[in-house]
C-alpha cells in the first residue's frame, strides 16, 4: 500500500493534484460499484444540497448528483475494508506529512447521463473542517469521448482526469476549484473528505 500512498501523495505535492491509478484494488473497487448500484435500484440514492445547511437545488441546475453517505462505523464488508484503507492513508498521510487529519466523511455519488457539478472548492466558507478532498472513482471500461471529466483548475492550466476505475484523485478542499463535466453514461464515485475537527 505505501507505494499508492507515495503515489497520491507524491503527485500532490508536485502538482496540487495527487493521482493514484490504482489506489483501490480491483476487487474491492467493483464490490463498491456494486452497492452504489443496489442502492440506486432500492431508491436510497438521493439528490445532494449545496453547502453544509444542504440547500435544495430541485432541478440540480448546479449539482447534478445523488449521493449515499456512508455510517462511519458499517460492518459491511466492502466498506468496512475502504474506510480502514483509509484510516491506513490517513496514519501515513499525517506520519509523513504532519497534517493532522482525524477524521473523514464519504458517500457514495452517482451522475447520472448528462449530469455534471459546476465549477465550485469543496471547503465551506463558515466551516473549515474539511482539508482535502478524496475521490475513488468506479467505473468500468470508461473511454474518453464519454466524458464526466473532473476538470481541477490550476494557474494557466486544467487538470482533466478521466473517472477510470480504481483511481484516486487527491487535493485541497480550501484551494482547488474544480468541476465535474457532463457524461454519456452513469459516473459513479465514492467522495469523501479528510478533515481536521
Amino acid at each position: 500500500m505505501n507505494a499508492r500512498y507515495e503515489e497520491l501523495i507524491g503527485t500532490y505535492v508536485d502538482n496540487k493534484v495527487g493521482i493514484c491509478e490504482q489506489f483501490l484494488s480491483n476487487d474491492l473497487a467493483l464490490l463498491l460499484r456494486q452497492n452504489l448500484i443496489e442502492l440506486e435500484k432500492a431508491e436510497m440514492m438521493r439528490s445532494a444540497g449545496i453547502g453544509n445547511n444542504q440547500d435544495a437545488d430541485a432541478q440540480q441546475q448546479w449539482r447534478g448528483d445523488k449521493i449515499f453517505w456512508i455510517d462511519n462505523d458499517t460492518v459491511e464488508v466492502s466498506e468496512r475494508a475502504f474506510l480502514d484503507q483509509v484510516d491506513d492513508f490517513i496514519l501515513y498521510l499525517n506520519n509523513s506529512c504532519y497534517t493532522g487529519i482525524n477524521a473523514y466523511e464519504f458517500h457514495y455519488a452517482l451522475y447520472e447521463t448528462g449530469s455534471s457539478y459546476q465549477r465550485h472548492r469543496d471547503q465551506f466558507q463558515n466551516n473549515t473542517e474539511r482539508k482535502f478532498s478524496l475521490i475513488n472513482y468506479l467505473n468500468t471500461d470508461w473511454l474518453e469521448e464519454e466524458g464526466g471529466e473532473l476538470w481541477v483548475y490550476q494557474e494557466g492550466s486544467t487538470v482533466k482526469i478521466l473517472p477510470l476505475m480504481q483511481k484516486a484523485v487527491f487535493f485541497k478542499s480550501d484551494f482547488s476549484e474544480h468541476e465535474v463535466r457532463k457524461s454519456t453514461r452513469p459516473r459513479m464515485s465514492i467522495t469523501g473528505w479528510l478533515k481536521s475537527c
